[in-house]
C-alpha cells in the first residue's frame, strides 16, 4: 500500500462509508471488528449483522466460551483482503454487512439472560437483517431461535457438532448448553423431520426425530455426499444453521470445552458448507470457541472461516 493510499485507510471499523467492499487495511492494527466491516447499531439498510454473545455460564466442563467472539473478530482480520475462495459471489461487496457488536447483559442476572438474547436477536430480524452470531457457549443458540421462530415459523435446524444436545430437560428454565435442542423440538421452535446433525460422536439414544450423520458416515461416505444428503433432508426449509467448534476433530480445534476426538476435519468442513449453496438459510451462528485451551488461536481461525462461510451461503441465496 503506498503511503498516500494508507492516509486516508483511517480504520474502516468505524470510518467506512459503505457498508460493502474488501478491506485492505493492515491486519495488525486497528480494531477487531468482523471482517473488518463497520461497527454500528445503526441497521438501515443492512443485510446482515454479525453480533457476539459473550457467555459461557451454561457449560458442562470448560469456561472460556466469553472470550470466543473477540478471538474470532482478531482472527477475521486476515480475511477481508479477497473475497472468499470457492465462491461465485464477493459476499464482502454483493451485501450490507455490519459488526453489530456483543449484545450487553447482566453476567449475574442468568435467568434474565435467555430472554435479553431472544430480544437482541428480534432487534436485528425486525430491521430486516439476518444475524450471524459468535458465541458464547451453544445455550444461546435457544433463545436465538426463539426470535427466528417467531419470525419463520418451524425451522429446519442444520447443526455441525460432537453432540446432539438433545439430553431430555423438561424445565425450560434451565440454562444448560447440552439440552437447549430438546427444549427446541419441545417448543416447536425446529420441524425435526427437516432438521440434521453432522458429526455426532457421543452417546444419546433418543434423537427426538431429527436426522443424525455421525461423524464415521462423513468420513466413510466423503463430504460431497454428505452435503447432498443434507440439502435433501432441509429441502427449501427456511433453515438456521448451528456449527459447534467441536464438531471439528480436537486436532483442527482444540480450543473447545467438551472436545471429542474422531471428529470432521477442516477440509471436509469447508466442502460441505460450500456444497449446500443454495438452502434457504436464514441465518447461523459459531458456538464453543474457547481460545484459553489453544495458544496456537487455531480454533479461533477455524471459527472465523465458519462464520464467513455463513455469510457465503446468505449471500449465495440471496441471489436466487
Amino acid at each position: 500500500m503506498a503511503l498516500e493510499d494508507a492516509k486516508h485507510q483511517v480504520d474502516q471499523a468505524f470510518t467506512r462509508d459503505d457498508l460493502r467492499g474488501l478491506s485492505f487495511e493492515n491486519a495488525f492494527g486497528g480494531a477487531t471488528s468482523f471482517l473488518r466491516r463497520r461497527y454500528s447499531k445503526d441497521l438501515s439498510g443492512v443485510d446482515v449483522a454479525v453480533t457476539g454473545i459473550p457467555f459461557d455460564q451454561a457449560v458442562t466442563n470448560r469456561p472460556g466460551t466469553r472470550l470466543g467472539p473477540r478471538a474470532i473478530r482478531e482472527a477475521s482480520t486476515l480475511q477481508p483482503f479477497d473475497p472468499p475462495y470457492g465462491w461465485p459471489l464477493d459476499v464482502l461487496s454483493d451485501l450490507a454487512i455490519v459488526d453489530y457488536g456483543d449484545m450487553a447483559f447482566d453476567y449475574a442476572d442468568i435467568p434474565a439472560f435467555p430472554d435479553r438474547v431472544t430480544d437482541h436477536i428480534r432487534t436485528i430480524l425486525e430491521a430486516g437483517a439476518a444475524s450471524v452470531t459468535l458465541g458464547g457457549d451453544h445455550y444461546i443458540s435457544f433463545p436465538i431461535l426463539r426470535a427466528y421462530a417467531e419470525k419463520f415459523g418451524p425451522l429446519a435446524l442444520l447443526q455441525f457438532d460432537a453432540h446432539t444436545d438433545t439430553w431430555p430437560d423438561d424445565d425450560m428454565a434451565r440454562v444448560d448448553h447440552g439440552t437447549m435442542f430438546y427444549k427446541a423440538v419441545k417448543s416447536g421452535l425446529i420441524d425435526p423431520a427437516r432438521s440434521v446433525q453432522v458429526g455426532i460422536r457421543t452417546t444419546n439414544p433418543d434423537t427426538l426425530g431429527v436426522n443424525v450423520i455421525d461423524a464415521r458416515q462423513v468420513h466413510e461416505q466423503g463430504p460431497v455426499a454428505v452435503a447432498k444428503r443434507i440439502r435433501d433432508i432441509l429441502g427449501d426449509h427456511p433453515t438456521y444453521l448451528t456449527f459447534d467448534i467441536d464438531a471439528l476433530d480436537p486436532a483442527y480445534a482444540p480450543g473447545t470445552g467438551t472436545p471429542v476426538w474422531g471428529g470432521l476435519s477442516s477440509a471436509q468442513a469447508a466442502i460441505m458448507l460450500r456444497d449446500i449453496a443454495g438452502i434457504n438459510l436464514r441465518g447461523g451462528d459459531v458456538v464453543e470457541v474457547s481460545p484459553p485451551y489453544d495458544p496456537t488461536g487455531a480454533t479461533a481461525v477455524a471459527g472465523a472461516h465458519v462464520a464467513t462461510e455463513i455469510l457465503c451461503l446468505l449471500g449465495y441465496r440471496s441471489r436466487q
